[in-house]
């Protein structure tokens, strides 16, 4: 059998210079974003939830009847990027009848990474107000650990609201914070160890009675893979209905395209 131990973990979480032409994100979601906002018509753009400057999100409606609200959390490693760079992701959910709302949130250090998931419930909860039926999460990379934090024990979420989400999706996700703790990045996050154990939701337990798909490209970091598997298989060990995918040919960058088509595999386990 062979052994393997991480021995670089600025590596092990490094995607851009990993992936070919990796330099050429995030600059590549810009004007496919751009393009959606400006021709999709149903719209309301830089809706407050909170106080700070980033406490916005747009929303994005179907022409048609509206099944319920889709929230998407970016990623950035809670230290950069904002809802600008993924409105065309929007696409996907609404062609399949859902209600779309994308939040920007304060960045670390600027706050903590416990701050965020508080964020992201207000944003949640105040999308919320105005569209009927389920609620369905997704988020990408650190956008991940957001989503499922929300829907774990001690979470900043409403009762009422959590009751309404019955579907969340974390792709490429970061489900246990503890290794990020060896990076050098981590001088910008600032988790330490208690923060990691109650911030971490492969060491939690869920709070929700809905289903949970972890979502990773095959290609990805051999972390994020892992990550992946970690909580879809911890959480059905406590009653969550999971599912873990490693999609063939995605990285990290484009393992999210798929939410911008309303029939790929991706959009097909959201809203199928």
């Amino acid at each position: 059998m062979a052994l393997f131990r991480v021995t670089d973990w600025d590596d092990a979480y490094a995607n851009g210079t990993n992936i070919p032409q990796g330099d050429n994100w995030p600059d590549a979601w810009v004007s496919p974003a751009a393009g959606f906002r400006q021709r999709w018509a149903k719209k309301k753009l830089d809706i407050a939830y909170g106080k700070r400057p980033r406490e916005l999100f747009d929303t994005f409606h179907p022409s048609g009847a509206v099944k319920g609200l889709f929230i998407f959390v970016h990623g950035g490693y809670w230290v950069r990027l904002d809802k600008s760079y993924w409105s065309h992701l929007a696409a996907g959910a609404v062609a399949n009848g859902w209600a779309v709302a994308m939040p920007s949130y304060p960045l670390c250090p600027e706050v903590r990474v416990r701050d965020i998931a508080v964020c992201i419930a207000g944003a949640v909860t105040e999308a919320a107000r105005s569209v009927k039926g389920p609620i369905r999460l997704a988020g990408h990379s650190a956008g991940g650990q957001i989503v499922t934090r929300l829907v774990s024990e001690n979470t900043p979420m409403r009762r009422t609201v959590l009751k309404r989400i019955d579907r969340v999706m974390s792709i490429s996700g970061l489900h246990d914070l503890r290794p990020l703790l060896q990076t050098k990045m981590n001088k910008e996050i600032r988790l330490d160890d208690e923060e990691c154990a109650a911030e971490s939701p492969a060491l939690l337990r869920p709070a929700f009675e809905g289903s949970l798909t972890c979502w990773v490209g095959a290609n990805e970091r051999s972390e994020f893979v892992r990550q992946n598997a970690l909580l879809a298989n911890i959480w059905r060990g406590l009653g969550v209905a999971t599912d873990a995918v490693a999609e063939p040919d995605r990285h990290h960058f484009d393992v999210i395209d798929g939410l911008a088509d309303p029939k790929s595999p991706l959009c097909r386990a959201l809203f199928g």
